[in-house]
């Protein structure tokens, strides 16, 4: 089992940065694909960047792409997400998942963080 612990989300002007961080509890997060999520009210859950167990993969959501980083350290049990250059359109409450496989489908991953806001100021 893994419990997901985010950090990092506030506000920030367009064009500006921000760090997303999720703790992880547990034996199995080593072996866990690690994922990024956001939700927007009245939208569904959509897919920002995976990375594989090992983090030698990772995948982005084209909106994202040359713009966001994901990364992970097994030994820290931590997963990040750099969000550079960011847009008016980012603005969402973002989840951080484990799963089994990096893709991009909500249903790959079991445990879910409590989402923290990011806003973006324009």
């Amino acid at each position: 089992q893994v419990q997901l612990v985010e950090s990092g989300g506030g506000t920030v002007q367009a064009g500006g940065s921000l760090r997303l961080s999720c703790g992880a509890s547990g034996r199995t997060f080593r072996s866990s694909a690690m994922a990024w999520f956001r939700q927007v009210p009245g939208k569904e859950r959509s897919f920002v960047a995976s990375i594989n167990w090992s983090g030698g993969s990772t995948y982005y959501a084209d909106s994202v792409k040359g713009r966001f980083t994901v990364s992970r350290d097994n030994v820290k049990k931590v997963v990040s997400l750099q969000m550079n250059s960011l847009k008016p359109e980012d603005p969402a409450v973002y989840y951080c998942a484990a799963g089994s496989t990096a893709t991009g489908a909500k249903y790959e991953y079991n445990y879910w963080g409590q989402g923290p806001r990011v806003t973006v100021t324009s």
